[in-house]
């Protein structure tokens, strides 16, 4: 082999690893994408939930029995 096939098959290897590591990149993105969409449905539950129920602030509550 000579100076110039060496070259080409590191370029060739080199860019066999980007792909790859791309490849592994998007489907990280992916998972996170998914990952952020049902954080996103939970928040917007627990936000309906508790509009639902007018909790009072904590200087508006009726203090326990006890005090």
């Amino acid at each position: 082999m000579n100076n110039s096939d060496e070259r080409l098959m590191k370029i060739e290897m080199a860019l066999a690893n980007c792909e790859k590591t791309i490849e592994e990149l998007n489907q990280v993105v992916i998972e996170q994408s998914k990952i952020i969409d049902a954080l996103l449905k939970q928040g917007l539950y627990v936000a309906s939930v508790l509009s639902d129920n007018d909790l009072k602030p904590q200087n508006e509550e009726t203090p326990p029995p006890h005090y």
